[in-house]
């Protein structure tokens, strides 16, 4: 009796366990159904993760944010405020990125920088981090960037702001690195010049591209973010694109392309980098000033 008994509780655990392995490849089976659970893919060397920064990882644009400490900062002079809100209003709520228009205001921004180390401007982007990026970034779109990580694969920015501010917030997330917009130095000086063209729109690829080939990267296995219609060409590189908060024509092409989205912001209001209504002339200039001018710095 009492071994008939053990060979019943034998057998159940055998069920018990059979049942379990079972319903563990089910799981598995619609994870890959589904195209959601397993992804990103854990030990994939080949696969990597790149995410634009402004209102995609931070609210806001980082550029406008930086500003606002260097202004705090007495970076720039009363007489440039006007000229420099004005070029950010024009850039930011007129949608239109005139090529004459932005030389303009990258010309008068890196003269800001002109003369100052980099190694000032790296000192300042960590005290500017905790005074107004910090709490600033989305924690949805942290998440994603963490699953990457836990998952051991390489994550980066890409980001028209300056490669310096970039790297700061890239180590402060945890993350593999950034890639920037560069301005000129010499010597540990900024010349005032920028190298090549601000990291955005196309430029935003080519830079994923070449980073991919340096890396032993596979494109088809890797995944980009963004929030905005700009980056389509850098969303299109990758096998799995997401569009992130994202703005009307990003949002139109996403679902165009059964391309994953993600909102996190409350009420899905349009994400729109204007000037804040709270923010006085001499906060707006300033983010603008900086903000353009650390559009461009150095190597």
């Amino acid at each position: 009796m009492a071994h008939s008994r053990r060979r019943s509780a034998t057998a159940r655990s055998v069920l018990a366990g059979e049942a379990s392995a079972e319903a563990a490849c089910k799981s598995t089976q619609d994870a890959a159904v589904s195209g959601e659970a397993e992804f990103p893919v854990h030990g994939d060397e080949r696969a990597a993760a790149f995410f634009d920064l402004d209102n995609t990882v931070m609210q806001g644009a980082a550029l406008f944010h930086f500003g606002r400490g260097l202004y705090k900062r007495k970076f720039f002079e009363t007489r440039d405020l006007a000229r420099f809100a004005w070029q950010q209003a024009w850039f930011r709520l007129a949608g239109v990125e005139d090529p004459e228009h932005m030389q303009d205001a990258r010309d008068s921004a890196l003269s800001i920088v002109k003369g100052h180390r980099v190694s000032e401007l790296k000192s300042i982007g960590e005290e500017i981090y905790d005074e107004y990026m910090a709490e600033r970034i989305w924690p949805g779109t942290r998440a994603l960037a963490q699953a990457h990580l836990d998952a051991g694969q390489r994550v980066w920015l890409v980001t028209a702001a300056p490669v310096e501010i970039a790297q700061v917030i890239a180590r402060r997330l945890g993350l593999t690195g950034a890639l920037g917009t560069v301005a000129e130095s010499v010597d540990g000086v900024y010349t005032g010049k920028l190298v090549g063209e601000p990291l955005h729109g196309p430029a935003k690829a080519e830079a994923v591209r070449a980073l991919a080939i340096a890396e032993g990267l596979d494109l088809s296995r890797c995944a980009a973010y963004s929030d905005s219609h700009n980056d389509i060409p850098m969303l299109s590189l990758v096998g799995h694109p997401y569009a992130i908060n994202p703005d009307a024509k990003l949002r139109k092409h996403a679902r165009e392309l059964d391309w994953r989205l993600r909102d996190y912001r409350t009420g899905r209001k349009a994400a729109k980098v204007g000037i804040p209504a709270a923010a006085g002339v001499g906060a707006v200039a300033g983010g603008t000033a900086a903000a353009i001018a650390l559009h461009r710095r150095r190597r």
